[in-house]
């Protein structure tokens, strides 16, 4: 009995560090300054309803700076088309490789 509770144990601490190892972002997270900042379009709906707030993204960029992909990881739904949009746009200083920023973008009443 004690045998199979210790192999269980073993087993489950190496499935566990294998989906780990499979979910760990290849690239670090820095903070990467950004050169160029292109303003996100205001949603006309946002607009109307006077919805604001934060679109939170994690964003991979390339060594030249460039935007790679962004995932949304928070804000309002009405806004993060137009600020996945606008962050696609966003070129940051270059660096030896690719690595993974978390940004914000900010809808304030307009």
């Amino acid at each position: 009995m004690h045998r199979s509770v210790t192999l269980v144990a073993v087993a489950l601490f190496a499935v566990t560090s294998l989906a780990a190892a499979q979910n760990a972002a290849p690239s670090t997270s820095t903070e990467r300054k950004v050169v160029l900042r292109p303003a996100p379009d205001y949603p006309e709906l946002a607009r109307r309803m006077q919805i604001h707030g934060v679109v939170k993204l994690e964003v991979v960029v390339r060594p030249n700076g460039t935007v790679k992909t962004t995932r949304v990881l928070g804000g309002s739904p009405v806004l993060v088309d137009s600020a996945v949009a606008a962050v696609g746009k966003w070129k940051f200083e270059a660096a030896q490789g690719e690595t993974t920023e978390i940004v914000q973008v900010l809808f304030g009443t307009q």
